[in-house]
């Protein structure tokens, strides 16, 4: 403890001093608070303490050096092995403002030519630990112009599994803000993800699975749902269905096909979704492997949101339902000879009769995501029209339980709730003698109405 205290305060000397020969000495430094922190799971736990400024010692010389890569890579790593000591710890890192520090550390080290790949994929796999623990770490990434890096690190790497499987687990973080969801699928991220996902194989099903989650979390996006279906990726993603489902006689990857399920569910989210799923025999698809789901207990998940996906497909009629689709029928007694009752009736047996309006106001999704995500990070108050302000109408409406020729018997009982008291001029009217209580020894005479 001792020793890490003291490494702490030299670094912490060195960060005051403008040299720039110092950033050997930090290099130093922190290698050796890095071989501490590796080896004892104590010095862990009291960097990350709730009292202790290791971290912010480790930021500041972040911010403060210009390190070489063996510096980067020293406290990437001592980042990394404290992120990965639990929940807890990570989310210290959060708070110190680790993940601004982080970007602007993955910013600097892409300018390089070729980027270091060691460096890229510590950092990745730091921030897709630490980043569901930032709730703003999509427009973070956004604003500092991380999401094309993560991107770009994609495209020109698809053959290299050890890099791009910790940058598709940061894409699939900053996925979760609707935004960024929009931005990157129009720089072709959705096409990058079949590429991933497709054609079938069994190698590197970690990465299939990542892939998976993060091509859900595109399709969640009503555009990219759109981009989707009219690239004809719905009957891609049947097949590839149908490929697990035939290949894994032992259910051993249960989870790479409720992935796949997870995305047709996204994709179905619009009603272009739905039609293409229908135009795709989907429905007989996902019927007949459901089918064969029944007798395992353990892929009852399949099954699940394979009925989901069903019902939401199928299509919807009102009720009563004058089609053979309705096992009961009931005729109206006049049906008029032309108008909207008798076009319904005359409708074929297959066609779905309820107009589906869920996608008409889609082309004011981006617009309207990203002024909600503007206003929620101002920090003022702002005028919700939703809430009343008029007094009157909050006032609650008090009603009479009887009529009020009823209630009149009891005026002479309350004549201050009934009777009109104006002002009077006080000095001219003597006033009443006082009662005291000597006089109260008697019985006490309350006047009738019409006395003085």
């Amino acid at each position: 403890s001792s020793r890490t205290m003291s490494l702490l305060s030299q670094l912490e000397k060195i960060n005051l001093d403008s040299v720039l020969g110092e950033a050997d000495n930090a290099r130093y430094v922190t290698a050796k608070i890095l071989h501490l922190v590796q080896s004892q799971e104590k010095t862990r736990k009291e960097m990350a303490s709730k009292g202790s400024t290791g971290i912010e010692v480790i930021l500041s010389t972040l911010e403060v050096k210009p390190f070489n890569l063996c510096g980067y890579r020293n406290i990437v790593s001592f980042y990394f092995i404290i992120g990965l000591c639990g929940g807890r710890r990570a989310s210290v890192l959060v708070t110190k403002g680790g993940t601004q520090i982080l970007l602007q550390l993955l910013l600097t080290a892409s300018k390089d030519s070729p980027p270091n790949e060691e460096l890229m994929v510590l950092l990745h796999t730091l921030l897709a630990k630490i980043g569901p623990k930032d709730k703003k770490i999509g427009m973070k990434a956004r604003i500092n112009g991380a999401l094309n890096i993560s991107l770009n690190l994609v495209k020109q790497n698809l053959q290299n599994h050890r890099l791009i499987l910790p940058c598709l687990q940061v894409l699939r973080v900053y996925s979760t803000n609707s935004v960024n969801a929009v931005s990157l699928g129009k720089n072709g991220v959705v096409e990058l993800m079949f590429k991933i996902i497709g054609p079938f194989s069994k190698k590197n099903t970690s990465l299939m699975k990542v892939a998976l989650d993060t091509l859900a979390a595109l399709l969640k996006s009503k555009t990219n749902a759109r981009r989707a279906v009219d690239r004809g990726y719905v009957q891609v993603l049947l097949k590839i269905y149908v490929d697990w489902h035939r290949h894994d006689s032992r259910h051993r990857y249960m989870l790479i096909r409720k992935g796949v399920l997870q995305c047709i569910k996204s994709v179905t989210n619009i009603k272009l979704g739905r039609k293409a799923f229908i135009d795709a025999n989907g429905m007989k698809i996902l019927y007949n492997t459901s089918q064969e789901c029944l007798a395992v207990r353990t892929l009852d998940p399949l099954v699940n949101t394979s009925s989901l996906i069903m019902r939401k497909c199928f299509p919807k009629n009102r009720l009563p339902l004058p089609t053979i689709k309705s096992a009961f029928h009931f005729q109206l007694p006049v049906i008029p000879a032309s108008g909207p009752v008798a076009q319904l009736y005359n409708l074929p047996p297959d066609v779905d009769d309820v107009v589906d309006e869920s996608d008409d106001n889609d082309d004011a999704e981006i617009e309207s995501e990203i002024e909600t995500e503007n206003d929620d990070d101002k920090d003022q108050h702002f005028k919700n029209d939703d809430i009343e302000t008029d007094i009157n109408k909050l006032k609650p409406r008090e009603e009479l339980g009887r009529p009020i020729e009823e209630l009149k018997m009891y005026e002479q009982f309350f004549p201050e709730l009934s009777e009109n008291f104006q002002e009077c001029d006080l000095v001219s009217k003597e006033p009443k003698p006082f009662v005291s209580d000597a006089n109260l020894s008697g019985p006490i005479v309350v006047p009738t109405a019409g006395e003085e």
